[in-house]
């Protein structure tokens, strides 16, 4: 058996074992899970700098709304704190890259 040891979406096994293999897994404590989508938020991420895909993008946004739910937030809280960012401190449309800052 192929150790494999990580975090995967509910379906996983499931699709696994329709393709005719045999798997193990285990259900983790609330910490461990913590600390588990904290590791799959970095591997989405590096997969996103690797393959730069729409799909990698979709991926990250799952794990984050999975680390709100852990935490307790909502979609819709999430949504109106970024909201309000990005109504006081904006986007990233115009590409600034801040390169210092002098004391006046």
């Amino acid at each position: 058996m192929d150790k494999i040891n990580k975090l995967v979406r509910d379906k996983i096994p499931e699709i696994i074992e329709k393709s005719g293999f045999d798997i193990k897994t285990y259900i983790c404590d609330d910490q461990e899970y913590f600390q588990r989508l904290k590791q799959k938020l970095q591997e989405e991420i590096e997969e996103f700098l690797e393959e730069e895909s729409i799909e990698e993008l979709a991926d990250i946004l799952e794990v984050l709304y999975a680390l709100a739910k852990y935490k307790n937030i909502s979609r819709d809280q999430l949504e109106v704190i970024r909201a309000k960012k990005e109504q006081e401190r904006g986007v990233f449309d115009k590409k600034i890259v801040l390169m210092g800052v002098l004391k006046k």
